[in-house]
């Protein structure tokens, strides 16, 4: 099949109110032109540099969503190309974003990385360092950082009672969050888990954001 009928199936499938993240990482432009010219408009990268590449030769009217591990210093090369960073896995890298935010005139959006999967290789906050990191920011806010909501990446896995208790974890600290009623967190209305495995069930569980790559764009090779 190729990309632009994988969009059409998926987006067959996808309901209304749920957003669809492109995953065109490692995937070349021409690649990302044919979903664009489909319709999709939002794609997300996990490499700076990569990311950076493309924002400069894609359409303007591409929101970029950045997916990966991020460095400090590489922080210039993502935040003003991107609509929404997902991947804030602490809170060295939240504070250092607003930081470089502060000196260079740029606002930006963050989703807090969970760590929910069974797998080490996994990064993100645990539920109390989340809880421990809110309440210092409900004293001390950010001015040039909102935090939109939660990322998580469920272990690598055909268990699929595994990946239900992953993704319920994630869901129970949103709700949580939410319950606390943090004055700061006007805009926190984001859940962005589930991928090209497991997306039917990231939406059945109270995802609001899902990240889809080789069920669009096929294995990269």
């Amino acid at each position: 099949m190729i990309i632009s009928e994988n969009l059409s199936t998926i987006l067959s499938e996808l309901p209304s109110d749920i957003t669809l993240v492109a995953v065109s990482k490692f995937h070349s432009v021409s690649s990302v032109e044919q979903a664009y010219e489909a319709g999709q408009r939002i794609f997300g990268e996990s490499r700076p540099q990569e990311l950076r590449d493309k924002a400069a030769v894609l359409p303007k009217d591409i929101q970029w969503h950045f997916i990966g591990h991020l460095q400090t210093n590489k922080i210039k090369y993502v935040v003003p190309n991107v609509t929404l960073i997902h991947s804030c896995d602490s809170e060295k890298l939240l504070y250092d974003i607003e930081k470089w935010c502060a000196a260079n005139g740029y606002r930006t959006e963050v989703l807090l990385e969970m760590y929910i999967a069974s797998e080490e290789s996994k990064q993100g906050f645990s539920r109390d360092e989340v809880f421990r990191l809110l309440d210092v920011l409900e004293a001390n806010p950010l001015h040039f950082v909102t935090i939109r909501g939660l990322m998580g990446m469920a272990s690598f896995s055909n268990d699929e009672r595994l990946i239900r208790k992953e993704f319920s974890a994630l869901m129970e600290t949103y709700e949580a969050i939410v319950s606390r009623q943090y004055d700061f967190l006007h805009k926190f209305d984001i859940r962005s888990f589930g991928m090209s495995s497991d997306w039917r069930m990231a939406i059945q569980m109270g995802a609001t954001h899902v990240r889809i790559g080789t069920a669009i764009f096929g294995k990269r090779y």
